[in-house]
């Protein structure tokens, strides 16, 4: 279950770090009014507790990738958009210099795609420790291509490792972690997330010659 799930348990303000992300509580908020949703409301659609949506407002939270994912999705806006990553619309060429990370629960992330795209694309990297939160689990699909270090996916309670080169493509509705299958050295690692509106439109393609 996710952080923040409605039905999960309450964690500590204890553990609450500010947004690595200045101003994306701001944001998020003027974002759910911009649809006319109370926190509660916002609540009900999203699936996150009323308790955890306020903290990521207040910014008393960093939010996780599954509840950024989320929020887009439901604000229908992108995950860049709610960063504050102010790219020039429908970028076509992103040079590794402009591409500033963003820091969320150890791990890294860096943009690597349009913000205004369908689908959402990010390079990741995971420290070498093992996962402590929930599995994820959000609407849509997920692409994974491994650039460095050892990959660790457990989906929907199947372990697999996976290497340089290695490609995972699944159902982001069954729960999965993600870790570095290595102690000491992170893992690295390209991500596509393609919302649910997408997948369908996808399914709707004629299939490649000869299949």
């Amino acid at each position: 279950m996710p952080e923040g799930t409605l039905g999960a348990q309450p964690q500590s303000d204890r553990s609450a770090a500010p947004s690595a992300a200045p101003g994306l509580g701001e944001r998020l908020k003027q974002a759910r009014l911009g649809h006319g949703l109370t926190l509660e409301e916002a609540a009900g659609v999203t699936g996150l507790s009323v308790a955890y949506l306020s903290r990521l407002e207040n910014e008393h939270r960093q939010p996780s990738l599954p509840a950024l994912l989320t929020l887009a999705r439901v604000y229908a806006t992108t995950v860049s958009t709610l960063l504050g990553e102010r790219g020039a619309g429908e970028e076509t060429i992103i040079r590794a210099k402009r591409a500033e990370p963003f820091h969320a629960h150890g791990w890294t992330y860096w943009r690597a795609g349009s913000p205004r795209r369908g689908m959402q694309a990010l390079r990741v990297r995971v420290p070498p420790a093992p996962a402590t939160g929930p599995a994820r689990v959000h609407p849509g699909e997920e692409w994974l291509y491994v650039t460095a270090g050892q990959l660790r996916l457990t989906l929907d309670g199947t372990v697999h490792l996976l290497g340089p080169g290695d490609v995972a493509h699944f159902d982001s509705g069954l729960p999965h972690v993600m870790e570095s299958a290595d102690d000491h050295v992170p893992v690295e690692f390209l991500m596509v997330h393609a919302a649910p509106a997408m997948v369908a439109f996808s399914a709707c393609l004629p299939a490649p010659p000869g299949h």
